[in-house]
């Protein structure tokens, strides 16, 4: 008889199931609007990263179209073979001067960015100073490059600056943060920290994944906002959100671009990314860059929001930017209340241990300029409603 040699794997999903961690993955049925068909039914959507809304926009998609046209519908390679497109060069252009930095390279997410960048700057013998508090693709970024991480306190240039003083045995060092931590839609305090890397001359870098689109003169992301261009050595950033479409990029000082070139090992061995998603995003730039009007929207139904459901007494945590959590403590009770609003016609995905901290799961609403007043109010009361059901059990 032949012996089960996957077993382990069923009973590693077995107990997830048990410890109630396991991942039931929705179906999305159409393209992602304030309004979404999940499962085949049809619900207000208030959990996808489409901060601008341009994952379904006409100009977009019409870029994308054109692409395929001239270019195909796939490189057919990797970036250092026989990949890179005219387009993907116009890209990394646009978005260097949109961030305001000396060059860029773009890459397939903005996972691969992290995995790219931290191992080629970094590795045995040498010390990164990381938030508490960091997204996975940085962690593993970190993992990767073999180099001792120490993780300071979330949010305090204190705590980082006691590290870097006691910390004293390496031969380089780096300093990174996300821009926007994205379980809590907290700010990292950037010009802070800023000040810890230019005292200590450390190279400071952030993943701007959740700032881009959202913080800054028309998007241009935390740097922008903070007004610390030249102080911020790396912005790490994806395409996949306020963007609408896929890939990463890095960007900051030309030699750091030119390295990577040499190797970033995701540049090296993964094919590029196609043309339709590249053109969309030189669409994305050309709209950010032509008006403020979605980015100023995207605030607005943030503030309205907010408000309104502190008003019906809901606790939104530290929040700062469009990301809403709505903090409910066991991750039970979340579960039951995403399942709930889902019934009522609302999309809005519970988190819970390991995501977030035992004890603070949520529903993590994310907001979008392309939600109407009328679509916010709905929202709101299915809330309302479901918040003084569960209070009656």
């Amino acid at each position: 008889m032949t012996k089960d040699k996957t077993a382990f794997v069923r009973e590693d999903i077995e107990n997830l199931k048990e410890q109630g961690l396991y991942i039931t993955i929705r179906t999305i049925g159409s393209a992602q609007e304030a309004s979404v068909t999940v499962d085949g039914k049809r619900v207000l959507n208030f959990c996808a990263n489409n901060y601008l809304g341009l994952a379904n926009h006409p100009r977009m998609k019409e870029a994308a179209k054109k692409a395929i046209e001239g270019f195909g519908v796939g490189p057919a390679a990797v970036r250092s073979i026989a990949g890179t497109m005219a387009l993907h060069l116009e890209l990394e252009r646009r978005l260097a001067e949109f961030k305001q930095v000396e060059d860029a390279i773009s890459f397939q997410s903005g996972f691969n960015a992290n995995l790219a960048v931290i191992p080629a700057l970094v590795g045995r013998d040498d010390l990164i100073f990381s938030d508490e508090l960091n997204h996975a693709s940085i962690i593993d970024g970190c993992r990767l490059s073999r180099a001792r991480i120490v993780r300071f306190e979330h949010r305090n240039a204190d705590s980082l600056r006691e590290a870097v003083e006691r910390e004293t045995e390496y031969r380089r060092r780096l300093i990174i943060t996300d821009g926007v931590f994205s379980m809590d839609g907290d700010i990292a305090p950037l010009d802070k920290l800023a000040d810890v890397a230019d005292e200590y001359g450390i190279p400071l870098m952030t993943d701007d994944a959740h700032g881009e689109g959202v913080l800054g003169r028309g998007g241009r992301g935390i740097v922008d906002h903070f007004d610390l261009h030249g102080r911020v050595d790396i912005e790490v950033g994806t395409l996949s959100k306020a963007f609408g479409v896929v890939g990463g990029y890095v960007a900051g000082k030309r030699e750091i671009v030119e390295w990577l070139h040499q190797q970033g090992r995701p540049f090296l061995f993964s094919s590029a990314v196609t043309p339709a998603d590249v053109a969309a995003c030189i669409a994305a730039l050309d709209l950010l860059e032509e008006s403020t009007e979605l980015v100023d929207k995207l605030w607005d139904n943030t503030r309205y929001f907010k408000g309104e459901m502190k008003d019906l007494g809901f606790d939104t945590g530290q929040s700062e930017t469009p990301i809403t959590p709505v903090m409910l403590g066991e991750a039970p009770v979340a579960f039951e209340f995403s399942k709930r609003l889902f019934d009522e016609g609302l999309f809005a995905m519970a988190l819970g241990f390991p995501t977030v901290p035992r004890g603070k799961a949520r529903i993590r609403v994310m907001l979008s300029a392309i939600h109407s007043r009328d679509e916010l109010d709905q929202a709101l009361g299915i809330f309302k409603k479901v918040g003084q059901e569960m209070e009656a059990i």
